[in-house]
């Protein structure tokens, strides 16, 4: 029995609370708390009337450590799920070490001045998190998370050695609006519009963003839903990934955007809609990316005629008994069925599912450490059994089919 505080009320907030109503047994308290409160009564209404589970719901700007420490206090939570904005991160570590509670988040921080996305900020937390006696686990949700569960179980059951990884993301879904991005607008963005690197040979190689014409891309066949034209893509669990896999000689992730998608986002950001700095309109200062996402569809709002599949997985290539073959593990969701559960898209679904997941795994002192660790540090196989119990099945293949050389 433990009890839980999530600290965000969007799509995830919304899946993460839901699942965690789903095991009352587990979750026998549950608070719900986000900038804006309505949001969490709204869930919390829901809640009761699927699972007749009560939840609690309270305002917190996740921006001020004080306010997140008094809600702690307020509530006493044994772990604090973080499914708010990547730049409140820290704010809400600082709130579980002055309070003594574990933590969990689904992306890795970064400043809001600065679109750059790295755990190094999280990481320099372990000495303190380590004499606190508490856990931070970082990165729990699909990808990173379950991606990085698929690398674990890849090392200590398919292979001695892995050599090369390939993460492939694929969103085969179509939600009617002409643009619209699957999580919040201005994280989305930021992401997708840096330089691409990936890791070969003990080093960081850079390529072009995906809006360039010289980006890298290709057609792969997802399971199920056939060719998609998949770019090479910046992700942040390559960042833990290459300090964890023994022997790793590349890594590299691919996400699939359509031209329509891609043609969009060239035009904003042409016209300057997707710069993050301040700009002087009619005597008020306003950040053009924050202005478009408050134009754009909500994401949790995007599930209702969401038709369709995501399908994540890795492709590994190793070595076992010196023979070298390649294994395809993976995942395939569908828009559909997530919101008739939950009321919820695929993305959001299989980001909050595994947060619910690692939470359940820390509150029963299955995954047991003190300082601040990734998902892969922790033993892949009580995940990737929960996995199939709630919701997201997996499968392992042979591989064959072809990939960049490069």
């Amino acid at each position: 029995m433990g009890k839980a505080l999530i600290i965000g009320a969007g799509g995830v907030g919304n899946v993460v609370a839901k699942k965690c109503a789903q095991n009352s047994e587990m979750f026998h308290e549950i608070c719900l708390a986000s900038r804006t409160k309505e949001k969490c009564d709204k869930i919390a209404e829901d809640v009761k009337k699927q699972y007749g589970v009560e939840i609690k719901t309270a305002k917190v700007d996740a921006d001020k450590t004080e306010e997140v420490v008094a809600l702690i206090k307020d509530f006493e939570p044994e772990i604090v799920i973080n499914v708010a904005l990547p730049y409140q991160d820290l704010t809400i570590m600082d709130a579980c070490l002055e309070t003594g509670v574990h933590y969990l988040d689904t992306a890795n921080y970064e400043p809001k001045d600065n679109p750059k996305f790295e755990y190094k900020w999280q990481w320099d937390y372990h000495e303190k998190f380590k004499d606190a006696g508490i856990m931070a686990v970082l990165g729990c949700g699909f990808d990173p998370g379950v991606t990085n569960v698929f690398c674990a179980y890849a090392q200590k059951h398919l292979y001695d050695e892995i050599k090369t990884i390939d993460i492939l993301d694929c969103n085969a879904g179509d939600h009617g609006h002409p643009f619209a991005t699957n999580f919040n607008p201005e994280i989305n963005i930021r992401e997708v519009t840096q330089v691409v690197r990936h890791w070969r040979n003990g080093k960081w190689v850079e390529t072009p963003p995906i809006l360039d014409k010289d980006s890298i891309h290709f057609s792969f066949n997802y399971p199920e839903v056939g060719e998609r034209e998949s770019y090479l893509l910046y992700h942040e669990e390559m960042e833990s990934l290459v300090k964890h896999i023994k022997g790793l000689e590349r890594i590299r992730f691919w996400m699939t955007f359509s031209e329509e998608y891609l043609t969009h986002l060239r035009v904003l950001k042409n016209v300057g809609m997707t710069r993050i700095d301040e700009v002087e309109y009619e005597g008020c200062k306003i950040v053009p990316l924050k202005f478009l996402k408050k134009l754009l569809p909500d994401p949790s709002e995007l599930g209702v005629n969401y038709k369709g599949k995501t399908v994540i997985g890795c492709v590994f290539d190793g070595v076992k008994d010196g023979k070298r073959f390649k294994k395809y593990i993976y995942n395939v969701c569908d828009h559909a069925e997530a919101f008739r559960e939950v009321q919820a898209q695929a993305v959001s679904y299989t980001t909050g599912v595994p947060a619910m997941i690692g939470a359940m795994l820390v509150l029963k002192k299955i995954w047991i450490g003190k300082g601040v660790f990734n998902v892969e540090q922790f033993d892949p196989d009580p995940f990737m059994d929960l996995l199939t119990l709630h919701g997201l099945p997996w499968k392992i293949e042979n591989f064959d089919g072809k990939l960049p050389e490069f």
